[in-house]
C-alpha cells in the first residue's frame, strides 16, 4: 500500500509531506481546493507524463515521491529483483523542471517512464473522474472486460499473432503479384551468394594473410638490415676486430682493473651486462636470419588474395571485415525470395499462423465469455443498489465473421434501466446518473478482480446522492476491508463511511513578489471530521443541527 507521499511545488502545492494508513480515507475539501492535485502527483510518480504546467510559479521544478510498502516474495519484489532494483523498498521519484525535462528514479537509481509505469501496475490504479465516459467507447468496454477476466497477456498473444498472420497473408499475395520481379532478384542474388561464399572470407585468415604479406613484401629489405647488424657484432668494422671480440676484451681488463679502484665496478658491472646483451642479441639475428627467406611465388599468391577480397568488398561497399555480414544478410533475404518463388510454402506459411491465431483467440473467447456472464450477473445486483432496481447489465460477444487483432468477436455492453425493457447499447441508454452509476459499479468490481494494492477514486461518485451516496460508500468501505482504498469525494455520505479523512484546502501566503495561494492537508481528528461532514452537508452556514446529523453519519 501506499505510505508516504512527498510533493515539492507541484502546481499549488508548495511543500507536503503526508503519511497514510490502510483502509479507506477519504480527501474532503471545497471545489478547486486541490484534491485532485493529490492525485495528479501520485499519477506523476506513477509514470504518467509530466510538462512545465506542473510546476508551481516562481519553482525552478517539481518533484514527488512515492513511498510504497514491499512484501517478500511478492510479484513486485520479484519484478525489482529482475530489473536489479533494491527489494526492501520501493521509492518513485520525478523530477519535472519549468521547461518541461522530466527525470525518474525508482529506490534512488535512474529509471525510465517504462519502468515506472511497470512498478505501477503492482502498487496502484486509479479511476478518473471522468472514467465511466470512456466506457461508451468499444475498446474500453473491451479492455475492461479483459482486466475483469485476467486476460491481458493472452489478449496481446492473440494481437502479436494475428500480426503474425497478416504478415504471411500480405507475403504470399506479394509474391503472386510480381513473380518476375522476385525471380530476377533471386537469380541476381544466388549468383551474389555463391560468389561471396567461393571466396571463404574468415577475418582471423585475413589479419594472418595481410601480417605474412607485409613481411615477405618486405623480406629483402629485412635481410639486408639483419646482415648488416651482424656484420657489425661479428666481423668489425673497416676489416678490424669483430665488435664482440673488442667488447669482451675490454670487459675483462675493466674486471682486472677494479682490484685497484673498487669505484670502477658500478661502470664495469654495466659494461659486462650490456656485452650479454649484444651476445644475445647476435644470437637472436642469426637464428632470424636461418628462417627469413625471400619467396616471391608465397608473396604472388598473397597479393593476389589481398586483391581478391579488397575488390569484392568494394564491389559490395563495406570493409572486408563486414563480408560476412554481407553474405549472411543476402543469404537470409535469399531464402525468403526462395520461400516467395514457392506459392505452396507461401500459403502453408499463411495456413500455420492463421492456426496459430485461432487457437489463441479461441482461448480468449471461452475466458472472455466465462467473464461476460460472471460481469452481467455481479453489475446487475450492484444497479438494484444502486437505485436502478429492476434494471440489468449484460455483456455482449458477437463474433467476427474474420478474425481481427482484438479477437474472434466485438464487446459490447448492454443495458436497460428499468424492468420489462430491452437490453440496449450502452451509450444509447443510460442518462448522466445512471451511466455514473453503473460506471462506478463497473470500477468497482473490477478493482475487486485486480492485485494492487491501493485503490484510488477521484471524484467517480459526481451525479449521485442520497441514498445511492450511502450505499457507494458501503461499497468503496468494503473494498478497504483487504487493501487501500483512498477517494476524492464531494458527498457527505461517502466521506462518513470512511476508516480516516482529510481536509485540503487552499491557504494565500504572502511571499516575495506577491501572494501565492497554496493547497494545504489537514488530517481530521473526531471532531474535525464532524465539522467538515457538517460543511459537507450544510454549505455556508452550519447549524448545529448539521452537526447532530454529521455526528449521527459517523456513528453509523
Amino acid at each position: 500500500m501506499l505510505l508516504r507521499l512527498v510533493i515539492r511545488d507541484f502546481v499549488i502545492v508548495d511543500r507536503l509531506e503526508l503519511e497514510f494508513a490502510g483502509g479507506f480515507g477519504a480527501l474532503t475539501g471545497e471545489t478547486g481546493a486541490g484534491k485532485s492535485i493529490l492525485v495528479d502527483a501520485l499519477s506523476l510518480a506513477l509514470g504518467e507524463r509530466g510538462d512545465g504546467s506542473m510546476v508551481r510559479v516562481g519553482a525552478e521544478k517539481a518533484e514527488v515521491s512515492a513511498e510504497f510498502d514491499v512484501t517478500p516474495g511478492s510479484p513486485l519484489a520479484d519484478w525489482l529483483a529482475a530489473n536489479d532494483f533494491d527489494m526492501d523498498s520501493c521509492i518513485l521519484r520525478r523530477i519535472v523542471d519549468a521547461g518541461g525535462r522530466s527525470r525518474a528514479y525508482l529506490n534512488g537509481a535512474a529509471a525510465t517512464l517504462g519502468q515506472l509505469r511497470e512498478a505501477a501496475d503492482f502498487l496502484a490504479d486509479i479511476h478518473g473522474q471522468h472514467a465511466h465516459h470512456s466506457l461508451l467507447r468499444a475498446d474500453a468496454q473491451r479492455a475492461l472486460l479483459d482486466a475483469h477476466a485476467g486476460v491481458q497477456a493472452l489478449a496481446r498473444d492473440v494481437a502479436a499473432a494475428h500480426a503474425v498472420w497478416r504478415n504471411a497473408s500480405t507475403a504470399r499475395q506479394a509474391a503472386e503479384k510480381d513473380v518476375a520481379a522476385t525471380t530476377r532478384e533471386r537469380e541476381l542474388l544466388e549468383w551474389q551468394v555463391k560468389e561471396l561464399a567461393a571466396l571463404a572470407f574468415d577475418a582471423h585468415e585475413w589479419q594472418e594473410t595481410e601480417q605474412e604479406q607485409r613481411r615477405l613484401a618486405h623480406a629483402a629489405s629485412l635481410l639486408e638490415a639483419s646482415d648488416a647488424a651482424l656484420a657489425v657484432l661479428d666481423e668489425g668494422q673497416g676489416g678490424g676486430d669483430a665488435a664482440l671480440s673488442a667488447l669482451q676484451h675490454a670487459s675483462v681488463r675493466l674486471t682486472e682493473l677494479t682490484s685497484y679502484d673498487a669505484a670502477l665496478g658500478d661502470a664495469a658491472a654495466l659494461f659486462d651486462s650490456a656485452l650479454i646483451q649484444l651476445q644475445e642479441s647476435a644470437l637472436a639475428l642469426r637464428r632470424y636470419r636461418e628462417r627469413l627467406d625471400l619467396d616471391p611465388a608465397r608473396l604472388t599468391e598473397l597479393d593476389a588474395r589481398i586483391d581478391a577480397v579488397t575488390q569484392m568488398a568494394r564491389k559490395h561497399r563495406a570493409t572486408p571485415e563486414e563480408l560476412p555480414a554481407v553474405l549472411a544478410s543476402m543469404a537470409a533475404r535469399l531464402t525468403e525470395l526462395t520461400l516467395a518463388a514457392d506459392p505452396a510454402a507461401l500459403a502453408e506459411r499463411e495456413q500455420q499462423a492463421a492456426a496459430a491465431y485461432r487457437a489463441l483467440a479461441t482461448r480468449l473467447t471461452v475466458e472472455r465469455t466465462r467473464a461476460a456472464a460472471a460481469l452481467g450477473q455481479t453489475v446487475s445486483a450492484a444497479m438494484q443498489e444502486l437505485a436502478m432496481a429492476g434494471g440489468r447489465f449484460e455483456v455482449a460477444l458477437t463474433p467476427l465473421d474474420s478474425g481481427v487483432a482484438y479477437g474472434l468477436e466485438a464487446v459490447e455492453f448492454l443495458v436497460t434501466a428499468n424492468a420489462g425493457q430491452p437490453l440496449r447499447p450502452l451509450a444509447k441508454v443510460a442518462s448522466g446518473g445512471e451511466l455514473s452509476r453503473i460506471g462506478l459499479a463497473l470500477q468497482v468490481i473490477a478493482s475487486q478482480s485486480h492485485a494492487v494494492g491501493t485503490l484510488i477514486f477521484d471524484e467517480v461518485d459526481v451525479g449521485i446522492g442520497g441514498r445511492v451516496a450511502e450505499i457507494v460508500g458501503q461499497m468503496l468501505k468494503q473494498l478497504g476491508t483487504d487493501r487501500q482504498v483512498l477517494c476524492v469525494t464531494h458527498l457527505a455520505q461517502v466521506a462518513a463511511r470512511a476508516d480516516w479523512q482529510w481536509s485540503i484546502a487552499k491557504e494565500t501566503l504572502n511571499e516575495k513578489g506577491g501572494a501565492a495561494t497554496v493547497s494545504r492537508v489537514t488530517p481530521l481528528d473526531a471532531d474535525g471530521r464532524i465539522e467538515e461532514v457538517a460543511r459537507m452537508l450544510g454549505g455556508v452556514r452550519i447549524t448545529n443541527t448539521t452537526r447532530q446529523h454529521a455526528r449521527e453519519m459517523l456513528e453509523l
